[in-house]
C-alpha cells in the first residue's frame, strides 16, 4: 500500500465545469507545497494514468491535476483556441483552481505544451511558485514540431483513430484534435515562443527532455534551461522520446523526487 488517497471533484470557472483529481498522501507533511500538473495538447487527467499517484507517494506531497477547458471531463470549450492560450491559462482556469483549493505555495509541473504553460505560471506567480518542472516542453515552434504534428494529423484521419481520443474526451474529441493541430500549424502561431517569459522565472527549475523527442529537438530544453532567471537543472534523457514519464516512469519520478527534496 502506498497510502495515497484519491479524490475528484468539479469546480466552477465562469459557468463552466472543470474536473480536478487529487492524490493526497495520508502520511504527508502538512507544510509541503503541493504539485499541480498541466497536461499536454491531447491530454487529460486520466491520461496521466498512475503517474500522479506515484509522484505523490515518492514526494510525500499532494498532487493536483485538472482537465483544461474543452478536455477530458471538463466542459466543452465555447470557441477555438486563441494563439495566446499558453499564456492565458495561467490567469484564467489555473487561477480558479488555486483559489478554489486555497493553494498558496505550489510547485508547477507540465508535459509538452503543459510544460510551456508551467513556465508561464511560474513567471506569473513568483511569490507562490516554489518550483518548476517541465517534461518535453516547447520553447518555440520548430520545424520538427510541425512535422510531428502533420504526421499525427494524418494518422488521426485513419479509420477508428479519433475513437482513441473519444475514450478520454467524449464528443469533444474532434475539438481536442483540432485545437492541437490547427492552432500549432496556423501561420499566426508560427512565431510563438517563451523568450519574453522564461527569464521571469526565478524559482528552482528542473527541465526534463527525451533525447529523441519527435516534437522538439534538444535545443528546446536547452533554451528553457539557459533562459531561466533562477537556479536550473537540465536532464536530457538518452534514448527517450516525447513521453519520458511513461517510457521510464521510475527514472523520471526519481529525478523529480530528488529535485523537490532539496526545495524545502
Amino acid at each position: 500500500m502506498d497510502n495515497i488517497q484519491e479524490t475528484s471533484t468539479f469546480i466552477a470557472a465562469k459557468n463552466q465545469k472543470i474536473y480536478v483529481k487529487i492524490w493526497c498522501p495520508t502520511h504527508k507533511e502538512s507544510d509541503l507545497a503541493p504539485i499541480v500538473l498541466m497536461h499536454d495538447s491531447l491530454g487529460s487527467v486520466d491520461l496521466w494514468r498512475d503517474f500522479p499517484r506515484q509522484l505523490a507517494a515518492a514526494t510525500g506531497r499532494t498532487v493536483y491535476a485538472y482537465d483544461r477547458l474543452g478536455f477530458g471531463q471538463s466542459s466543452p470549450h465555447p470557441d477555438l483556441l486563441n494563439v495566446d492560450f499558453v499564456i492565458t491559462e495561467a490567469e484564467q482556469v489555473f487561477k480558479t483552481v488555486l483559489d478554489h483549493f486555497h493553494i498558496d505555495q505550489f510547485l508547477i509541473m507540465g508535459h509538452s505544451v503543459g510544460g510551456g504553460m508551467s513556465v508561464v505560471i511560474a513567471a506569473t506567480y513568483p511569490e507562490r511558485c516554489v518550483g518548476l518542472i517541465t517534461i518535453a516542453a516547447q520553447f518555440e515552434v520548430e520545424e520538427l514540431t510541425l512535422a510531428g504534428i502533420r504526421e499525427a494529423k494524418l494518422g488521426f484521419e485513419q479509420a477508428g483513430q479519433i475513437d482513441r481520443l473519444a475514450r478520454y474526451h467524449g464528443d469533444k474529441a474532434q475539438w481536442v484534435l483540432n485545437a492541437w493541430t490547427e492552432t500549432w500549424l496556423s501561420p499566426a502561431f508560427r512565431d510563438w515562443n517563451l523568450a519574453a517569459i522564461v527569464s521571469e522565472v526565478d524559482c528552482p527549475t528542473l527541465v526534463i527532455h527525451g533525447e529523441l523527442d519527435e516534437y522538439g529537438t534538444t535545443a528546446q530544453p536547452q533554451q528553457i534551461f539557459a533562459g531561466i532567471g533562477g537556479q536550473a537543472e537540465l536532464q536530457i534523457l538518452e534514448g527517450l522520446h516525447h513521453m519520458p514519464h511513461k517510457e521510464q516512469p521510475e527514472l523520471v519520478i526519481a529525478l523529480i523526487a530528488a529535485f523537490v527534496q532539496d526545495l524545502e
